[in-house]
């Protein structure tokens, strides 16, 4: 028995392990969707909130509104400066203009004067920061290039203190902004666990899988018959 479960261990150890032909890559891994959404994000969100905080600075009717206008401008020419360089260094693509919906949003504050464009700078601009937070968050914690990690690290900085001078208006309206969408609730089951652990090996394919799952049932079965024996 005991030479039988040595087999079944050792084999399962050979197949699991990554060979040398799988070692990490001494360069950053190709980007995926997700780090082209954050690129694409920062820089969009650079690209109207910029024209808003001058507008801000400029047409406040409140001091405080003029004083965070000015410094979410200022801010976010910082971060786009981030965002350019690090697409650069990625040979990326980024956009040159905002989304129709954020140049809606400029043409709305435009339009507006006095407390109505204290209330709609702080409503839009509260509420696409609270959109981008969750979104880097995510990125940041799964991404593999290390560009985009730094450049999560800085975003998350500079929108979290934008969130905040925005909130120091008092014109924050809490119940208009939209609820926090939570994960959906993860499987635990084995077969769930071994699936997301054989994922970050690579070259682990589905009959690794199945070979590493059987041989824990096998193990479990062994030692439940052991104790079973002992009573």
């Amino acid at each position: 028995m005991k030479l039988r479960l040595f087999a079944v261990v050792t084999a399962v150890l050979a197949i699991c392990t990554p060979s040398a032909a799988y070692a990490a890559p001494s360069v950053p891994a190709s980007l995926n969707a997700a780090d082209m959404t954050l690129l694409n994000g920062v820089r969009q969100a650079g690209l109207w909130e910029i024209p808003s905080g001058q507008m801000a600075a400029e047409r406040g009717s409140r001091a405080k509104v003029r004083e965070v206008g000015q410094k979410i401008a200022n801010e976010h020419i910082q971060l786009d400066q981030l965002v350019v360089d690090a697409a650069n260094k990625l040979g990326a693509s980024i956009p040159s203009t905002p989304t129709a919906q954020q140049q809606g949003w400029v043409a709305e504050m435009q339009k507006a004067n006095g407390a109505r464009f204290d209330q709609i700078f702080v409503d839009r601009l509260r509420a696409a920061h609270g959109k981008i937070f969750p979104v880097i968050g995510a990125v940041r914690a799964g991404t593999r290039n290390p560009i985009i990690r730094e450049l999560a690290n800085q975003a998350n900085n500079f929108v979290l203190n934008h969130m905040k001078y925005l909130e120091s208006t008092g014109l924050v309206r809490y119940d208009k902004l939209a609820p926090a969408a939570l994960p959906a609730q993860q499987d635990t089951s084995a077969l769930a666990i071994a699936k997301a652990n054989a994922s970050s090996i690579p070259g682990t394919n589905s009959t690794v899988l199945w070979v590493v799952l059987i041989a824990t049932l096998a193990l479990a079965g062994v030692a439940t018959q052991r104790l079973l024996r002992r009573h």
